[in-house]
């Protein structure tokens, strides 16, 4: 059976969805203030392969991700280059579908803007005011955190530190991978010369970051979801954020289970515009590798561990990968000379390369083990002495693999 590490127990937990007809999955989109890097994919790459195996395990999953297109930082970006904001989000968000396409990503069901979903989150913030847990101050309304019982506990907020004096944090953001311990921001009243705001019953204003992901959910899901997933990096100030809003204005947990990637490295360090080793998946391209071996690359590191980016890292991949399509590519063809009219049981091929999949699989999603111990299976098959019904049930089941996997065929 399929067992995850859920963040929110801090434990591995045997994979029972909320409702067994549909899958609900949410994942934290990203800010399109900026073109994806390799990093950013690496988390969207491994939902993907998240997706994909809870199908290949028979699950109906359906998906929502957000685009967060009204924020400080797309707003600073907009006035540094004199753009206007939708020129360069959406921009944006055509490049990330286009390189999700590439990626052979499979397209989410719902693909919501921030911009688009104003008025939940209107909403959201109205609710919030009448139960008192949200209060205006100078013209912003901000989320008062110690109102919500149990605030910070996906993370594990120590609640100890919490300081006396009534704290307010501001901007939709903040630097570094530490808390703010403080009352966090829902709306951001307008100040003069502020070209993005909207009307709303408590002032003309925009929605900050925290209240908007909800306000997506919300608006497509209506039950708690099965999964929540997004980066490591969201477990500080933002996903107890969303976990309180939505649990303060609905009778339900938001999700059952929460899966948090961890970053990916370039040459041990972090990607950084002041190191200047962000890369893209041009950049890769560039240097000669197909999309199969960058999505391999990606995807070949277990989830919760830090991917270190290297030449020597993503070449020896490459070469596994190509390694692997050449043998299978021979196997194929002796496939070929089978008429599957005349195909009987199983075999120990089919068998062994199943179990070999799903048992790592089944453990917490470990795609490099699956796919190290799968190429290992697949080169020491004597394709000179292989028949075409053994060649043909490899193929079948390497197929049905790869329906996950998406690097081989």
């Amino acid at each position: 059976m399929l067992r995850l590490y859920n963040t929110l127990s801090k434990s591995f937990e045997v994979f029972h969805p909320f409702n067994k007809s549909v899958v609900s999955v949410f994942t934290c989109g990203p800010s399109v203030y900026q073109r994806a890097h390799i990093g950013n994919f690496r988390t969207f790459l491994i939902e993907d392969i998240l997706l994909r195996y809870l199908e290949f395990l028979g699950y109906r999953v359906i998906r929502g991700m957000n685009f967060t297109d009204i924020e400080d930082k797309a707003i600073n970006e907009a006035e540094k280059r004199n753009l206007s904001l939708k020129t360069i989000t959406e921009n944006n968000i055509r490049k990330f579908i286009h390189e999700m396409k590439m990626l052979r990503m499979k397209k989410p069901e719902f693909l919501p803007r921030a911009s688009e979903n104003i008025d939940m989150a209107i909403n959201i913030i109205e609710i919030l005011l009448r139960k008192g847990i949200a209060y205006k101050y100078k013209n912003n309304i901000y989320f008062d955190a110690l109102k919500f019982k149990g605030f910070g506990k996906l993370y594990g907020l120590d609640l100890s530190k919490w300081p006396e004096e009534k704290k307010r944090f501001h901007k939709d953001t903040y630097p570094g991978i530490q808390w703010n311990l403080g009352d966090f921001i829902l709306w951001h009243g307008c100040k003069e010369n502020d070209k993005y705001c909207w009307n709303s019953p408590f002032g003309p204003g925009r929605p900050a970051w925290n209240v908007q992901d909800p306000s997506m959910v919300l608006k497509h899901f209506s039950e708690t979801l099965s999964i929540y997933c997004g980066g490591i990096d969201n477990l500080y100030r933002h996903h107890d954020y969303s976990l309180a809003i939505i649990e303060s204005v609905k009778p339900y947990p938001m999700a059952r289970y929460w899966l948090h990637c961890q970053h990916l490295y370039i040459d041990g360090k972090k990607m950084s515009k002041s190191r200047g080793n962000i890369l893209y998946i041009d950049d890769l391209r560039k240097k000669g590798y197909s999309l199969k071996e960058i999505r391999c690359f990606l995807i070949c590191g277990h989830y919760r561990e830090i991917l270190n980016y290297s030449e020597t890292n993503l070449k020896n991949i490459s070469l596994q990968l190509k390694a692997l399509r050449k043998t299978v590519f021979k196997i194929d063809n002796i496939a070929k000379r089978f008429s599957n009219d005349r195909i009987s049981g199983a075999n120990k091929y089919k068998k062994n390369l199943i179990n070999i999949f799903k048992r790592n699989m089944d453990n917490d999603l470990h795609v490099k083990e699956a796919f190290n111990e799968i190429a290992d299976f697949v080169s020491r098959i004597n394709t000179d002495k292989l028949k075409p019904e053994n060649a043909y049930k490899i193929i079948q089941s390497l197929k049905k693999i790869d329906k996950v996997l998406m690097v081989i065929f």
